[in-house]
């Protein structure tokens, strides 16, 4: 590409995986599938824990929001790319990068305080069973996640604003399929020293945070059910913790690997890799995990499809008999 001056930068262009036609044809409808399953999970675990009173507790209310959150994840990358998948034209807007880089990064940084307040209800309930319902009330419920939505929202502001202060004169070309820091911090022709410093502190501090509250909740949890004398209470609460474990370990495992290393390491298709598994499979996973490993859940689920298999049969009788 040629040299572009920074005021003339009005958009970029997302050159994504490939260019060979039979592929990006299958590319459209694996990311598809996905995306339809994401939602499907999502929406399905929110509905299913408004319509159910018996989840209508601390853990499903931070449940429902992780999967609002995820499906906010997915939604600011996956539509977009899957029309690329099929256009010519992959440009994306310089507000539209903007846009997307920052819902992506708020969203993602949500579901990382999310974790932890999960972990911090699963402490409170295995280790202080008797004051769990005076410390978790609804309003503290309500209080970690608005917290947790406000602080994420606010970190993203910076973290983008941080990013397109930046000149883009070098190239329009994103050789990624989404607006990320370190495909943008590539095309820059700013000094980036304290971007490349910048992210992996802020990245640091807000995982940090969140890890030493888990680790520390589990840490606790740990030892309690050690000091159980009932197998099945042991058994109970290391089920109870299984499913939260299990996304704590998707998620952090991809973020650390993403962005706690340094800049030489960076390898374009190792990360476009890594990028795909946290915006599209985690958040299709996290449903599946907590819906096939919870069995107040699945038990939820068959009431409510007993339910509406029974009123059917009802209505078919009341028909027959008119």
């Amino acid at each position: 590409m040629a040299e572009l001056n920074q005021t003339s930068v009005t958009e970029f262009l997302l050159l994504g995986f490939t260019n060979v036609p039979h592929l990006k044809t299958v590319l459209f409808v694996v990311f598809l599938v996905m995306y339809l399953m994401t939602l499907l999970g999502n929406l399905g675990i929110i509905l299913l824990i408004q319509l159910d009173s018996r989840l209508h507790t601390p853990m499903y209310f931070f449940l429902s929001n992780l999967s609002i959150v995820d499906l906010g994840c997915s939604s600011a990358i996956t539509p977009k790319t899957l029309v690329n998948f099929l256009s010519e034209n992959k440009t994306i807007s310089y507000l539209g990068c903007a846009a997307q880089l920052y819902f992506f990064v708020a969203f993602a940084c949500t579901d990382n305080f999310l974790l932890a307040a999960m972990a911090y209800d699963r402490y409170v309930a295995i280790c202080n069973p008797l004051l769990y319902p005076a410390v978790m009330t609804r309003r503290v419920c309500t209080q970690l996640v608005v917290c947790s939505y406000l602080t994420s929202f606010f970190y993203s502001l910076i973290q983008t604003g941080t990013t397109f202060r930046l000149s883009f004169c070098r190239s329009i070309e994103i050789n990624h399929f989404f607006c990320d820091f370190l495909p943008l911090l590539k095309i820059s022709c700013t000094d980036t020293y304290i971007n490349e410093i910048v992210l992996p502190v802020f990245v640091a501090s807000v995982t940090l945070f969140s890890i030493l509250v888990i680790l520390a909740s589990y840490i606790f949890i740990l030892f309690t059910i050690l000091r159980m004398r009932s197998a099945e209470g042991r058994r109970k609460a290391f089920s109870t913790c299984a499913s939260h474990f299990s996304s704590v370990t998707l998620f952090y495992g991809t973020v650390l690997f993403m962005y706690l290393r340094p800049s030489s390491s960076y390898s374009l298709e190792h990360d476009r890799i890594v990028s795909v598994f946290y915006t599209v499979v985690i958040p299709l996973l996290n449903p599946l995990i907590y819906s096939l490993r919870n069995q107040e859940v699945k038990d939820a689920l068959r009431k409510i499809l007993s339910r509406n298999i029974f009123s059917q049969k009802l209505s078919s009788i009341n028909l027959i008999h008119m």
